[in-house]
């Protein structure tokens, strides 16, 4: 079964392109502006805004500047973007000083920036800019120009409540950029186990390929080459003996050979051309699905034993399919890793469903694992050499299984042995109807 290493599927390097924060600067230079406005002339409170208009009207130039120098399309490294979200946390700063500081309803935006890191920049990058904006918070919590406000009926907030502030701030701060981050880090596992069932996926039908045209050209093949090796041994035997045939009779024989030399060309490339769809033994019943599975790992030393229940319906019999094929096999290989002595794979029928079930007599699996077992990133597998020891993995495998199998209509679940037994179970069942139309992966795929 095909095997993915924790190295292939490291996370990449974080990039965010320069149009991304340039769309966010420009709506925040918008909402600033909008904002002077209404306090100005809609409210007409005593507002600064030579200096607030400067702030803004820098930030807009910086923004052209950057539009037309560099490729919006381009990929910022990751420090660059967030000099770029630094410098936001800096130009709202200066617009909360001239503003009222820690007193202004905007002072909560020193949030944005720092979400925006948590979900595309790396953590040690978030963790500064949090630290940053927590730092501009505080001297804004102690100088500051007065709140706009109506002069004859002036706005006097305690320092308890400016405290308050200050330290809800700090705590929007770090917990919701903790929350942020971890639900975009599970999404970006997701992604990237999704990547590895794809890549797993076009592997499985390669090799799926290549074994049915393999048989497709062992049966095809067979009838041409038997005449081509008859009539070249009568041929040999004949020149050995000397002796003296009928020209006619030795130009037909050459002739058959030719022709069955064309035939087998013309049959490859008849057989270079089909997919896995239309090759011979694309069907197999649930016993070769079984054999075929448990056959690669019964050279392990763990006893693998296979009990098929024959009911009364005939033995369902589905398409060659290369996730149905993964997915049990790499089951079956975490049940022989695990496993001390013996494996079991029962399976079963009736005219409405289809079973597999996989047990082994190892420990089981963990009860805080098997609450969230088929989890991209999740793995405790027993080290070689070690029987006591954990090695920690992607946890991809199960995952991929899981995954796979669903696509195909089937319902997985994993479970222990009842006590005192002990063991993992992994049960495996498919609607009878699906089992036996479900199509290759090309088809499924497509």
């Amino acid at each position: 079964m095909t095997d993915v290493a924790a190295s292939d599927f490291q996370h990449p390097r974080r990039y965010v392109r320069l149009d991304t924060i340039l769309r966010l600067r420009w709506l925040a230079a918008l909402g600033q502006l909008a904002a002077i406005f209404v306090v100005a002339h809609g409210l007409e409170f005593d507002l600064p805004i030579i200096p607030c208009v400067t702030i803004v009207g820098l930030s807009s130039l910086l923004n052209l500047a950057l539009q037309v120098i560099f490729d919006p399309m381009q990929r910022l490294e990751p420090r660059h973007a967030a000099a770029l979200l630094a410098l936001n946390i800096t130009e709202l700063a200066a617009l909360l000083f001239f503003t009222g500081g820690l007193q202004n309803p905007f002072s909560y935006l020193f949030l944005a920036p720092v979400l925006i890191s948590a979900t595309a920049l790396p953590t040690r990058l978030t963790m500064v800019l949090g630290a940053f904006a927590v730092a501009c918070a505080t001297v804004l919590g102690f100088t500051h120009l007065p709140l706009p406000w109506d002069p004859y009926d002036p706005l006097i907030l305690p320092p308890i409540y400016l405290a308050g502030v200050w330290f809800s701030i700090v705590l929007a701060i770090g917990v919701t950029s903790l929350y942020t981050f971890q639900v975009t880090e599970q999404a970006r596992k997701l992604s990237d186990a999704l990547a590895a069932t794809e890549l797993v996926l076009t592997r499985e039908q390669h090799l799926t390929q290549i074994d049915g045209l393999a048989a497709a050209a062992a049966h095809e093949l067979g009838t041409p080459l038997s005449t081509i090796f008859l009539i070249s041994r009568e041929l040999e035997k004949a020149l050995q003996e000397n002796a003296t045939q009928d020209p006619q009779r030795l130009a037909g024989d050459l002739g058959i050979v030719r022709e069955q030399a064309q035939r087998c060309r013309d049959i490859l490339a008849k057989i270079a051309q089909l997919s896995s769809s239309g090759a011979p033994f694309d069907r197999m019943p649930l016993s070769t699905l079984i054999e075929e599975t448990v056959a690669p790992h019964r050279d392990f030393g763990i006893d693998i034993k296979t009990r098929i229940a024959a009911a009364g319906d005939h033995e369902p019999v589905g398409m060659r399919n290369p996730a149905i094929l993964y997915g049990v096999g790499n089951i079956l290989e975490n049940a022989v890793d695990f496993a001390r002595s013996v494996v079991e794979v029962n399976a079963w029928w009736d005219s409405d469903t289809v079973g597999i079930v996989i047990s082994d007599d190892g420990p089981g699996i963990v009860p805080d694992i098997l609450k969230r077992i088929g989890e991209p990133y999740l793995s405790r597998r027993r080290n070689v050499g070690d029987a006591q020891g954990d090695r920690s993995g992607l946890g991809l495998g199960i995952f991929i299984a899981r995954t796979l199998l669903e696509r195909t209509g089937a319902r997985v679940s994993f479970s222990n042995r009842t006590f005192p037994e002990h063991g993992a179970v992994v049960q495996i069942v498919w609607p009878r109807v699906r089992f036996e139309t479900s199509k290759t992966i090309a088809e499924t795929t497509a």
